[in-house]
């Protein structure tokens, strides 16, 4: 690939252009090719496929740069709605988002339980003190919690006919936080409150009106402690009082975080744009700010096992010390060899991320001291829907389109 005055231009360098708007425009959407990967696992279908010893537990290491293949993989109902809480694991139980809601074995993959019509579309898996959360199918605008190994109905509350139908954004041992308008004469919900309800007694401890122009949806939230922190399409930081919903601050920032922010100790850190920041939960006090390379930006951030682990939009890998936003390492040699990942899970000394949608990913598996990549399972497919990735013990839950997988994690 060549620039107008001769000089050959790199595929990091073109992204970095693509992140500004300017590169695809300049050079063209099909400009490059992607070397192809070696073909590993196997394709789709609803086999069982069992592997390790009879326990279950002990997997046999692939070579090096070879991916290891499913130990089962089953259909699933996913509808790409649900976002980070899509997939989960409770125990050695996997849910997945969608109708039915199902929870299957970790460690087979043999269904346990199955759930039509019990939530919405879309609905985020939040789990508070071994419950899972949801909001009701029937849109009557109770809140239904289920016991995620057996999914048995063990909680139902509501916020009050004066609210639209309620949708859990957050839960602890205490609360279910929700968002919900606030229904005019005319049925319309120009304004809407958040409010937590107790989940021992199922009733309203608090509900705050939040301000005008605020929107219902796009609201990422997570409980630290004593503190509500949530983030928003409207590019907003926010963190509550958790005993009664006290607005403590907010805060505007650069981009919108609807996906996820990373939360450790006292701070909550957030992607914006070029840069990562730590906020003190407490008041808001900007900590620390790290930048990525020119005309890229950072997506996602997620703390796993004290370290914060975040890609970026020319496909570097970075980790960082989440107290002091000192760069641990960034690996930067993955363009032709990984996909941007947004979700990640780590197992022993491996960090597992799954990517977005592109060809050249899947589920990558990276050295977590070093950020090297050992290997990527890709299912060949060639389904465009992003990948999720979740811990099970010593396996990985797997879901890409409408397959469910269970991985070794080696």
């Amino acid at each position: 690939m060549g620039t107008r005055d001769g000089n050959a231009m790199s595929r990091r360098q073109a992204l970095r252009l693509a992140g500004t708007g300017i590169g695809l425009t300049v050079l063209g959407a099909g400009a490059w090719g992607c070397t192809p990967e070696e073909e590993v696992g196997v394709p789709g279908g609803g086999a069982t496929t069992p592997g390790g010893d009879k326990g279950g537990d002990t997997f046999t290491t692939p070579p090096p740069g070879t991916a290891p293949k499913p130990l089962w993989q089953q259909n699933a109902a996913n509808d790409d709605l649900a976002g980070t809480h899509a997939l989960t694991v409770v125990g050695d139980t996997v849910v997945v988002s969608g109708d039915p809601l199902v929870g299957r074995d970790v460690v087979s993959g043999k269904e346990r339980w199955s759930r039509p019509g019990i939530t919405v579309p879309g609905a985020r898996l939040i789990i508070g003190g071994g419950t899972l959360y949801l909001a009701s199918a029937e849109y009557d605008g109770d809140v239904v919690g289920i016991d995620p190994a057996t999914g048995k109905e063990t909680w139902r509350s509501r916020l009050g006919k004066e609210y639209e139908q309620p949708r859990p954004i957050a839960a602890d041992d205490r609360h279910v936080y929700v968002l919900a308008g606030i229904l005019e004469k005319d049925f319309s919900t120009p304004t809407n409150v958040i409010a937590a309800i107790d989940t021992t007694s199922g009733k309203i401890a608090w509900r705050e009106q939040r301000d005008k122009g605020t929107e219902e949806y796009g609201i990422t939230a997570a409980v630290v402690g004593e503190r509500l922190a949530y983030t928003d399409f409207r590019e907003n930081v926010t963190v509550r009082d958790t005993t009664t919903g006290r607005q403590l601050w907010t805060k505007k920032i650069g981009r919108s975080n609807h996906r996820r922010f990373a939360v450790h100790e006292d701070l909550m850190i957030v992607a914006d744009g070029q840069r990562l920041r730590a906020f003190a939960l407490a008041g808001g006090t900007e900590r620390w700010s790290l930048a990525t390379e020119e005309f890229s930006a950072f997506n996602d951030p997620q703390v796993l096992d004290g370290v914060l682990y975040a890609s970026d939009s020319v496909r570097g890998m970075w980790a960082v010390d989440p107290g002091t936003g000192k760069k641990i390492w960034h690996n930067e040699d993955l363009l032709d060899t990984a996909a941007e990942a947004w979700q990640f899970t780590k197992v022993g000394g491996t960090l597992y991320g799954a990517t977005e949608h592109d060809e050249d990913g899947g589920v990558h598996a990276f050295d977590a001291a070093t950020g090297k990549l050992r290997w990527t399972y890709n299912d060949k497919t060639g389904a465009i829907q992003q990948w999720y990735v979740a811990g099970a013990g010593k396996r990985l839950a797997v879901m890409h389109a409408k397959r469910l997988y269970a991985l070794p994690a080696v």
